[in-house]
């Protein structure tokens, strides 16, 4: 018996269009967890809303000229979580090494942003990690946790071990984080820089930046936006990205070199529906992006 079969079950399918497994290049997988969360609770709903979501909204892209009915994509299910965070994470780990190992670029809707870890933990080396984020996510410990939704990319850092990390919409830090980033060499760009320097320059300064990495790990927090555009978010934080700056940005600096990417942090119960269809929406850019740069 696979991972994926002793730690996942079925669900409804993201966008309604599934292809079998063994046809699909991208294969979507919900981790419905949430048991780290400090402040709001609720992103273990939403792999179900952002699901359904996906099934009521338009799936051509205009930015990448693509349409989510073309491209092979195989919903998986759910995985069975725990509320122990270390073992979430460790099924998680086998499940993405699985995927990857048969050729598949896994999606996964989270769940708080501590499931990043784990997915990370099974790309290996010679990777660079893209995280839009409010949050640098650097403490070392909160709430007497070491392992958290507030400290996993310092355990992304330490465990995974990737080449580089670029923070993209950083507006709320603490001097702990900053000090760590600097003496790390984690490299991050302020809401404030992107909206002084525009898309276009932002997205070549973060494309020096990852200069000749061959696999990247891409994570959205969907708290980089601004609460008047996501309200319903674990942490929401005022002065984000506005959606069609957030979505040009991300389409411009998504290729095929991403090997893996997710999701986190929507919090359904905190909105009638608005957040889970941005997320959609998001899943639904960055999966035309890639497949448009894999065909070229």
């Amino acid at each position: 018996m696979s991972y994926k079969e002793l730690h996942i079950s079925p669900s409804s399918v993201f966008s309604g269009f599934q292809k079998p497994f063994t046809d699909a290049s991208y294969v979507m997988l919900g981790v419905p967890f949430d048991v780290t969360s400090t402040y709001r609770t609720g992103a273990r709903f939403a792999p179900l809303a952002i699901r359904e979501a996906s099934l009521n909204i338009e799936t051509y892209s205009l930015r990448s000229k693509m349409d989510i009915e073309d491209i092979s994509l195989h919903d998986l299910g759910d995985l069975h979580v725990t509320s122990d965070a270390q073992e979430t994470l460790k099924r998680l780990e086998k499940v993405i090494r699985e995927l990857l190992a048969s050729k598949k670029t896994p999606a996964l809707i989270g769940g708080e942003h501590t499931i990043t870890l784990g997915a990370a933990q099974a790309i290996g080396k010679d990777f660079a990690v893209l995280d839009f984020d409010a949050h640098l996510d650097l403490r070392d410990e909160y709430m007497n946790l070491k392992t958290s939704h507030t400290t996993f990319m310092r355990r992304v850092n330490e465990k995974a071990k990737p080449d580089k990390i670029i923070e993209i919409g950083t507006r709320a830090v603490c001097k702990e984080e900053l000090a760590y980033a600097k003496k790390a060499g984690i490299n991050f760009i302020t809401t404030q820089q992107i909206r002084k320097e525009g898309v276009e320059k932002t997205a070549a300064k973060i494309d020096k930046l990852l200069g000749n990495t061959k696999k990247i790990y891409l994570t959205v927090d969907m708290d980089v936006l601004d609460p008047a555009f996501a309200p319903a978010v674990q942490n929401p934080e005022p002065d984000g990205l506005c959606s069609h700056m957030f979505y040009d940005l991300l389409s411009a600096v998504t290729d095929a070199r991403i090997v893996a990417l997710d999701v986190v942090e929507v919090a359904p119960p905190y909105d009638n529906g608005v957040t889970s269809i941005q997320a959609a929406k998001t899943l639904f850019e960055i999966l035309s992006a890639i497949e448009k740069t894999r065909k070229k």
